[in-house]
């Protein structure tokens, strides 16, 4: 059943929020910081106990964040303007004995000055019960880090393709232009209109699988949170599973998206990838890309062994492994993973963009340590140097360069007790900022990088390592060369002229 979310419905609730204050600094001022983050916790004590004498606001948070039975009388006064029988038709109320519920999940969603209201499906947590085959995800941790993951630069038109409830889009909307939202659930899309309609944004939304609703259309910048879950070609929630076997979501979307790109636009995206005892999951995920004119970044944010990875998306469907219908999935699912000789399932970031050129820039990585950073910004950058990268592309442009050592690049030495005193063992240089990236170094490369201070080319400052060292000026440049591609790629050294602008 699709809930019947009328324009007029969404227009008198949004006038019941605005009144009641129910927003994301509402909120965080009616529960405060400390109930507040034990809300994030999943822990609802604290907040219940802060929302007592809130009023209407008080009771919002009670209905929506925290799924508690209200008394009728108290939900009519929250939601004025609109009427609670209006509201029950259009499935955002359910009766609870002689008290109202949540139908849906409408919450408040804020980033920096921004602040939105998502309309999505209840959670197994708040519902009590697993959730539907059509269940519409609202403002997941994924979801979050595709937000994260996605710049935030300027551009004319942008594809949230899955759009879910919408929450790509609304990001996109401090960016872009034009946007356009498609989704293969009707039920998706129903929930995605409300939630551009009670924020007062105007979104295309077009109904079909993958990029069947835009072909022959091009697109500034395309995000992508796709049903990603690997495993047997089944779709027992919309959401997750795609019908296709395996990473065959993934691959698809990494395929194709290339061809809905204009010139010079990119694609970010989540994916997941099988790994194999004997192959190299940089290889698996290369060969899905086309043959020509596109550049890549993939990173790996994690690799799950099976029983973790069936487990994991088994409690987030709200289905308990050791129920009869949880083993029996369980165990279809593990069979599956071991038919196909798979040892672990990797997740990550994707970034493309569409070039003119005849070869491939591909780099794939792996990130599990812990940042705080966003990754979006990360990403231009990325793109940024890449291309700078590629316009140096022979060792004589690059040793004609002049670099500097990014304010960012710290040295760590570690050293042990030797017999004339302390011998380094290691040294290593860390990025403060971004992904934290790290790279070990000998003694030579910290000398070079020492040199890099934005006033001489790159040839002049080894040609004067060569004279303090007594080695061969050749020699030393042919090693450093590709020791100063992955630090510009990583952005440990970067062109002096980029810094000089800032």
């Amino acid at each position: 059943m699709i809930p019947e979310l009328s324009n007029d419905r969404i227009d008198r609730l949004r006038d019941a929020f605005l009144a009641a204050g129910y927003d994301a600094d509402g909120v965080l001022r009616a529960l405060g910081p400390q109930a507040h983050a034990a809300l994030g916790r999943n822990e609802p004590v604290p907040a219940l106990r802060a929302t007592r004498d809130a009023g209407p606001l008080g009771t919002l948070i009670r209905l929506f964040l925290l799924g508690q039975a209200e008394d009728s009388r108290a939900v009519a006064r929250a939601l004025h303007p609109l009427p609670i029988e209006e509201a029950l038709t259009a499935g955002l109320l359910v009766p609870s004995g002689d008290e109202l519920r949540a139908g849906l999940d409408v919450r408040p969603h804020g980033v920096g000055d921004e602040s939105w209201w998502v309309i999505s499906d209840l959670d197994s947590d708040l519902s009590g019960q697993p959730v539907r085959q059509d269940h519409v995800l609202g403002v997941g941790q994924a979801t979050l880090s595709l937000v994260r993951a996605t710049p935030r630069r300027q551009v004319g038109s942008l594809l949230d393709l899955g759009t879910g409830c919408g929450v790509q889009a609304l990001h996109a909307s401090t960016h872009a232009q034009r946007i356009t939202g498609t989704d293969v659930s009707e039920r998706a899309l129903a929930l995605a209109a409300a939630t551009f309609r009670l924020n007062q944004l105007d979104v295309e939304l077009l109904e079909g699988e993958w990029f069947a609703p835009v072909r022959n259309r091009r697109f500034d910048m395309v995000v992508c949170n796709p049903p990603f879950v690997v495993g047997p070609a089944r779709t027992d929630f919309v959401y997750r599973d795609s019908g296709m076997a395996g990473d065959d979501a993934s691959a698809l979307v990494i395929r194709q998206l290339p061809a809905f790109l204009e010139p010079g636009g990119t694609g970010h995206l989540l994916a997941s990838w099988v790994h194999r005892e004997g192959e190299d999951w940089a290889d698996r995920v290369t060969s899905w890309l086309p043959p020509a004119g596109v550049d890549a970044w993939f990173v790996q944010r994690d690799v799950a062994e099976p029983a973790l990875y069936v487990g994991t998306w088994l409690r987030d469907a709200g289905i308990d492994p050791r129920s009869p219908q949880g083993v029996k999935l369980a165990g279809e699912w593990l069979d599956w993973f071991e038919a196909n000789e798979v040892t672990g399932v990797g997740f990550g970031f994707v970034t493309l963009r569409r070039t003119d050129n005849e070869q491939n820039e591909v780099v794939c990585e792996d990130l599990t340590h812990a940042f705080d950073d966003p990754l979006g910004p990360e990403a231009d950058e990325w793109l940024k140097r890449v291309s700078w990268l590629r316009e140096h592309g022979t060792a004589e442009a690059l040793l004609d360069s002049t670099l500097v050592t990014a304010d960012s690049t710290v040295l760590e030495e570690v050293s042990s007790p030797g017999e004339e005193g302390w011998e380094p063992v290691v040294r290593r240089l860390h990025r403060t900022d971004g992904p934290g990236w790290q790279h070990e170094i000998d003694e030579l490369g910290v000398r070079l990088l020492a040199g890099c201070r934005g006033s001489l080319p790159l040839r002049d400052v080894i040609g004067l390592l060569s004279l303090g060292l007594g080695e061969d000026e050749e020699e030393l440049g042919r090693a450093a060369v590709p020791v100063v591609r992955e630090l510009v790629r990583h952005g440990m050294l970067l062109p002096a002229d980029w810094v000089e602008n800032k």
